[in-house]
């Protein structure tokens, strides 16, 4: 299994540990990840809401560059919002007017884009493609007894209900059954987090954060386990937040399911960036980073 890798910009410096889970899983599951050379931002929401052009010639540009490199190899993502902008770009590009504008653009410089390539996000990739039969197969340290709410976030499945459920996705569930975890039932699993708005509307923002949190709490997770990077930053970095302005004590680990799923596998805690976290994990995962000691 072989497939385009955009690792998006927070994946760089922020959400690092996203990024080392990931490659660390593929490489233990046999999946090849080749990085998309000379990657450019994926354009964003809020550019996008703000300038439709640059946003999608932005876009573009990742998926003629995918085109020309790898043909038609999916082009994968660990991220939600670039999922998003890199399905919305090849959706918008259906267009003429706007294909036609964008093409000019990406024309200045020696590409074109004809439309040959699948943005897909990690998760879907490793339910559907690698699948359970094969995950299962590879688990050697089962996450019994860890109880983990399953959180995806707004952008995964929204807006085109493409690869699940629009408003109760249930592939991370599904993925954290089968690596033994006990997936409580979290019902505001796609709701949002306030994404940027912690930087706009922070009181808003913060009221999003604290009822994801305390559903968490009262269903007894030990962790919450999330697909995207600015959920896992806003969930986890803001907890203090949420406590001095509305008097809740949270302490909940905020995980990526890709570091959930190479403890399973038996990687490394260091290979996986645990540690990294602003809320530890440690306590929670200490009887699974015992065994685990496999090396990517």
């Amino acid at each position: 299994m072989a497939y385009t890798y955009y690792p998006g910009c927070s994946q760089e410096v922020s959400n690092r540990a996203y990024d080392l889970s990931t490659r660390a899983v593929a490489k233990a599951l046999d999946i090849e990840l080749k990085e998309l050379k000379d990657w450019n931002c994926c354009g964003t929401s809020p550019s996008y809401s703000i300038r439709e052009l640059p946003t999608f010639v932005l876009g573009a540009r990742n998926l003629a560059l995918a085109e020309r490199e790898a043909g038609a190899c999916d082009l994968v993502t660990i991220c939600n919002g670039c999922f998003a902008m890199l399905e919305k770009t090849n959706l918008r590009l259906k267009e003429p007017d706007l294909r036609r504008r964008v093409g000019e653009v990406l024309s200045v410089a020696g590409l074109e884009y004809e439309g040959s390539v699948r943005a897909r996000h990690f998760l879907e990739v490793l339910v559907n493609d690698v699948g359970e039969g094969l995950i299962r197969e590879r688990v050697t340290m089962p996450l019994g007894g860890l109880k983990v709410a399953p959180y995806y976030g707004c952008q995964f499945s929204r807006p085109e209900g493409r690869y699940d459920d629009l408003e109760f996705p249930t592939a991370l569930d599904r993925l954290l059954s089968w690596i033994g975890a006990e997936v409580v039932d979290y019902p505001l699993k796609a709701q949002c987090c306030g994404g940027l708005l912690m930087t706009t509307k922070e009181e808003v923002a913060l009221k999003l954060v604290r009822d994801l949190l305390a559903l968490a709490q009262k269903r007894g997770a030990h962790c919450m386990a999330t697909i995207c990077p600015l959920c896992q930053l806003n969930l986890e970095a803001y907890q203090d937040r949420v406590k001095a302005r509305f008097g809740a004590d949270f302490s909940i680990p905020i995980l990526y399911f890709t570091q959930l799923l190479g403890l399973s596998l038996g990687l490394e805690g260091k290979a996986l960036g645990l540690g990294r976290e602003l809320v530890s994990a440690a306590d929670i995962l200490a009887p699974y980073l015992v065994v685990a000691s496999r090396e990517v």
